[in-house]
């Protein structure tokens, strides 16, 4: 079995990673949040510092793009290639509008012969690996089953599934069924994504699909960190160590960061995800979000672990 931490633009960057891969056992990758290189243009300053060797010793990351455009991502592969990476992700799958807008991310899944010549000429003329992360399609779900056609004829070392296409964004119910289509006829591994939330959630969708065995979890692992140890150990939560997770994450944000109110702010934005792991602290948790400085933070998130710990 192979589990994946899916990207989550703004929270899932370097600082993030560092410390849930020391904190918790289980994940074989952490995909990056996307690069979305630009005509004649190299990596941003976050983008770099988000894939420098430096920043992610002992981690097996793997870089994410998003583009429409050959050139661009060839160009960006060629980058990655001499930080040292060996394989990179091309997004097919966020369903942003202002990223869909541009024909870019799951917007891509629109014109599939478009589609069609961009993956024709990256697989030609990259020297990376490549691995394809998709939606089911733009509007329709039967979509999957002609894009499946095209990936099938490139050499991709995996092709993960977002089992929702790009209207329903993620307020829609996952589309099982028309993932078990796509899957009789890929030819590469799968890699299923959407909506496994907890261990319960996997057990349920493996008793489904007993032949899949690569998975991605976003979300889910972001509002409960332990998620995929504890899919693989059936352990249970060890709310010590989340604690230490989040002022290890807040410590790396105080260090790169100016000024506590960029911190908090990205702390509450984990906090957006992470409040739904919660039962007893969850109506505290709502606190996190009013919190004006790091200190009224701090004191909510001590708060509702307690209340957590001591059921009350």
């Amino acid at each position: 079995m192979h589990y994946y931490a899916g990207p989550m633009e703004g929270i899932t960057g370097y600082v993030y990673r560092n410390a849930h891969h020391r904190f918790f056992r289980g994940c074989d990758r952490y995909f990056m949040p996307f690069i979305s290189p630009g005509i004649k243009r190299g990596l941003r300053t976050r983008e770099k510092n988000d894939v420098l060797p430096a920043h992610n010793e002992g981690v097996p990351v793997i870089p994410q793009i998003l583009t429409r455009r050959a050139e661009d991502f060839i160009r960006m592969t060629e980058q990655l290639s001499d930080l040292g990476y060996e394989e990179v992700n091309l997004n097919l799958g966020c369903p942003v509008r202002t990223v869909v807008s541009k024909g870019k991310g799951s917007g891509f899944l629109a014109d599939p012969d478009g589609l069609q010549r961009f993956l024709e000429e990256i697989f030609d003329r990259s020297r990376a690996r490549i691995s394809v992360k998709t939606r089911l399609g733009m509007e329709k779900p039967e979509e999957i089953l002609r894009l499946a056609e095209i990936y099938a004829g490139y050499p991709m070392t995996e092709l993960i599934i977002h089992a929702r296409v790009q209207k329903d964004y993620y307020r829609r119910p996952v589309n099982r069924e028309a993932f078990r289509e796509a899957l009789s006829i890929c030819r590469h591994p799968v890699c299923y994504n959407g909506d496994l939330f907890s261990p319960e959630d996997q057990k349920d969708f493996e008793k489904d699909f007993p032949g899949v065995s690569r998975f991605m979890y976003a979300r889910g692992l972001i509002r409960n960190p332990q998620l995929i140890e504890m899919i693989r150990e059936g352990t249970g939560r060890d709310l010590d160590r989340w604690r230490a997770f989040l002022a290890e994450v807040q410590a790396g944000y105080e260090e790169i960061m100016s000024g506590q109110t960029n911190v908090l702010f990205k702390m509450k934005e984990i906090w957006t995800y992470m409040d739904d792991a919660f039962t007893v602290g969850k109506k505290t948790a709502k606190a996190i979000r009013k919190a004006k400085t790091l200190a009224d933070y701090e004191a909510a998130v001590d708060r509702v672990f307690r209340e957590e710990a001591n059921g009350i």
